[in-house]
């Protein structure tokens, strides 16, 4: 496999700043996808399933160790998504390539399996149930690494169907029954389904030159971004839904944040992908998924005041 074209020399690799490798590690497992992951976990517990009894839902070590089993499975699958991604990183986004520059393939393969090793072990023990959905996520991440990102579509649901498991995850564990947390777990699937869509778009020509039969490349940019409008607007209903629902039950805060923070930033990200036609435009369409998703998360807070 051409290691030694993979591997940076190790005379740079000492008189590189220490800071660099903190960078690199950073980028290595998405470090605020991490982040906002752990967030919409955490407020799922607080904000929905314990919100009566915030802090007792927070001071749990069962649902610290959910939380850090959910994040080195997540972060296992980045790394491994990255190692069959070299090729196709050196052309998509040469500047975040990490690894087989900065991090010897080996070496991110055995951090894969160990951090994956890590999540299945910790949530098996916590339950079954736990340790079979992250068992699942481990396999459907390489999966999706190896082959499905390569298929047009079906790598796209793969990963909204583990966002969406992540979301549930915290219900799982309790099985309190709220069915709000199913509701923001299919608007987290439905907005990264269109994430990905994007992303595809962004990524179209390294993965040409590498055989990838995404959706764009497959139906063209003009179909593909229709694919995505319809999925956004299946989003934009579920969210409509819910400002009504919140006004129904007098939930004024709820219905306030989520017509101004999401609704209408949908709209507005609607009408960007109409007018996109380059790189530039879905590189900036992809970030206003991360903040319509953030927006979307913080609103499990108000949630608590409209209760």
């Amino acid at each position: 496999m051409n290691e030694q074209l993979m591997v940076q020399p190790s005379s740079a690799a000492d008189t590189r700043n220490p800071w660099q490798g903190l960078r690199e590690l950073v980028q290595l497992v998405r470090l605020p996808n991490l982040l906002l992951l752990a967030l919409c976990m955490v407020l799922v517990r607080v904000g929905l399933l314990h919100r009566h009894a915030p802090t007792a839902g927070l001071v749990d070590a069962r649902f610290a160790l959910l939380l850090l089993a959910t994040l080195c499975v997540a972060a296992a699958g980045y790394i491994i998504n990255d190692y069959y991604d070299v090729k196709i990183d050196a052309i998509n986004r040469p500047d975040r390539l990490v690894v087989g520059r900065a991090v010897n393939r080996r070496h991110a393969m055995l951090a894969h399996l160990l951090l994956t090793g890590i999540g299945m072990l910790v949530s098996g023990a916590l339950s079954p149930l736990l340790g079979l959905v992250h068992a699942a996520s481990g396999l459907l991440l390489w999966g999706y690494s190896v082959r499905l990102k390569r298929i047009a579509l079906v790598g796209n649901l793969s990963i909204a169907a583990l966002t969406a498991a992540s979301v549930l995850t915290p219900e799982l564990q309790l099985r309190t029954g709220v069915n709000t947390v199913w509701v923001y777990a299919l608007a987290a699937f439905l907005l990264s389904v269109v994430r990905e869509i994007i992303k595809d778009v962004e990524d179209m020509r390294g993965d040409a030159e590498h055989d990838c039969r995404t959706l764009p490349i497959v139906a063209g940019v003009a179909r593909t971004k229709w694919v995505a409008g319809f999925f956004l607007l299946l989003l934009a209903l579920l969210v409509s839904g819910a400002v009504w629902q919140s006004a129904q039950l007098g939930w004024w805060w709820l219905a306030g944040w989520l017509l101004v923070l999401v609704l209408g930033p949908l709209a507005a990200l609607a009408r960007l992908l109409a007018r996109a036609d380059r790189k530039a435009h879905f590189a900036q369409l992809s970030l206003w998924c991360k903040l319509i998703m953030l927006a979307g998360v913080l609103s499990m807070l108000v949630v608590e005041l409209g209760g």
